[in-house]
């Protein structure tokens, strides 16, 4: 089957607080819309077709770029770096020199600290089929060694979103880059979505702490609530006497995919069964923090005026592990000079067969 042509319209957004220019960008392949702003390089709606062909939009998220401002808790949409999830006390070390990150949330530093990347004006332009967003983090920034210059480059391919990310560094520090999309496959309005089923393709997980800090060891998910191999009702498993889950009200643990190696593999599943919206999850990366959006309170309002309650979204960031900068057995975070971090995920939308 020919794939149709992507179209991409560029439009102003109005201004950031700082004053800076907002661009929204729209881009159509004919199966799937997708609009996204140079304001944290966010997804800000993803509209996909149910098996009847009605479309409804999969993101949760705002309006107006004074509303995701405004928001400093959730991210809804954005990139999140420069190191995204959390770093334990905001404190890591490379090659023996110590250095400290803000923490913002509790006692550990989340998501590249409180002025991350979420929170930045992007420069962006238009390309082929998509659109490219470039950030010059300055050494320093927020703590962190060395200018980074990011490249992140959303492309829309028939039914496929592909994100694709690069950046190099002028001196040594640690990378972790993701998008922070929450999903709702009956629609960001449409209430929970604890009746669709999700699996993960991994054998192990990281469990937390108080502080939502990996204990360092990569623990079975057999015989547990994390046991997500085989699809399972997001929801099936909430209410069970677990440890981790009560740590974390539900589920925001990072899962060890099980195919190694630098290649797009597969990473996650989830298919509402009512109208059969299926979201398939490809990365190149070695883990995806499954987060079930549970400190979602009501205290925010989306795009259709209604507000975000818990499970209202969840959340698959593909993404190395977090603290891996303080634990030596997690894969290496760390980028040098001279070298290049890329990372690629693709979130994929169909029509499950099942009712």
């Amino acid at each position: 089957m020919t794939l149709q042509p992507t179209t991409v319209e560029t439009f102003p957004w109005g201004t950031a607080a700082s004053g800076e220019p907002l661009q929204l960008f729209k881009l159509s392949s004919g199966t799937l819309r997708v609009e996204i702003t140079n304001l944290g390089a966010a997804i800000t709606s993803l509209f996909a077709p149910d098996r009847n062909g009605v479309y409804a939009d999969v993101v949760l998220g705002y309006n107006t770029a004074a509303e995701y401002e405004a928001d400093r808790k959730n991210y809804f949409g954005a990139i999140a770096g420069r190191y995204a999830n959390r770093i334990a006390a905001g404190r890591f070390a490379i090659d023996g020199e110590h250095f400290q990150i803000p923490c913002n949330n509790g006692e550990a530093t989340l998501h590249g600290g409180p002025e991350g990347f979420d929170r930045k004006v992007w420069a962006a332009r238009a390309i082929a089929d998509g659109v490219e967003l470039t950030l010059t983090s300055p050494d320093g920034d927020m703590g962190y060694p060395g200018t980074l210059a990011v490249t992140v480059r959303y492309t829309l391919a028939g039914d496929a979103l592909h994100i694709a990310y690069t950046a190099t560094t002028s001196k040594p520090t640690v990378v972790n880059l993701t998008n922070h999309a929450y999903f709702n496959l009956a629609g960001e309005a449409s209430g929970t979505h604890l009746a669709q089923r999700i699996r993960i393709d991994a054998d192990r997980y990281l469990p937390i702490d108080r502080n939502s800090i990996p204990l360092g060891e990569q623990a079975p998910v057999a015989g547990t609530p994390f046991d997500l191999r085989a699809p399972v009702f997001i929801g099936a498993r909430l209410a069970e006497d677990d440890p981790q889950l009560e740590i974390a009200r539900g589920y925001d643990h990072n899962f060890v995919l099980n195919t190694p190696g630098p290649e797009l593999h597969f990473a996650a599943e989830v298919v509402d069964p009512e109208n059969g919206r299926r979201m398939v999850v490809e990365t190149t990366e070695p883990g995806i923090q499954f987060y079930s959006g549970n400190f979602l309170d009501g205290s925010f309002t989306g795009k259709a005026g209604k507000p975000y309650e818990r499970n209202a979204g969840f959340c698959l960031e593909t993404q190395h592990f977090p603290d891996s900068p303080n634990v030596p057995e997690y894969p290496s975070t760390v980028l040098r000079p001279g070298d290049t971090f890329r990372s690629e995920t693709v979130y994929a939308f169909s029509v499950a067969d099942e009712s």
